[in-house]
């Protein structure tokens, strides 16, 4: 199994059938489309299933308390790779997204034919984009769906 490992957590890709579950126990109905339409895409693209999977950042402190999510929205002809992410509320502002996010950043590029990281945050979410610029991304000056985009530089 592919591990992402930081100071505090462990950070993996979940099975087929662990996304099922996930899915199934989603109350958030739109979280609960996007989880469905990556299932579907890791059963499309079965090489490229680290792209679309769900990761789960699980703490390293005995507990192994699962305290957010991440994943990639697929690689694209160009290499690009687009971060997303989630975390439990009750874990907020102790810097775990942040730590996870600039972990997976470094992971990814150092994939096989990922040139370039990028994210998108809702412009009102100023958390989020904290997260973006403290993980080494910077604003592109391109609004994406979801708001401003964000491209890996590297750093942090």
């Amino acid at each position: 199994m592919i591990m992402v490992s930081t100071e505090r957590m462990s950070i993996f890709p979940i099975s087929d059938e662990e996304m099922k579950i996930k899915i199934e126990q989603e109350t958030n109905e739109e979280i609960k489309s996007a989880y469905t339409e990556m299932l579907a895409c890791c059963k499309r693209n079965p090489e490229q299933r680290i792209w679309y999977a769900i990761w789960l950042m699980q703490l390293n402190d005995g507990s192994r308390q699962i305290v957010g999510d991440l994943c990639f929205k697929g690689i694209n002809d160009n290499g690009s790779v687009e971060i997303g992410y989630g975390m439990n509320p009750d874990y907020e502002g102790r810097g775990l997204m942040t730590e996870a996010v600039a972990a997976m950043a470094k992971w990814a590029i150092a994939q096989e034919g990922v040139s370039c990281i990028e994210s998108e945050t809702d412009p009102g979410n100023s958390a989020s984009q904290r997260v973006l610029e403290k993980s080494g991304f910077v604003p592109n000056g391109v609004t994406g769906e979801e708001g401003p985009r964000f491209v890996w530089k590297g750093k942090a």
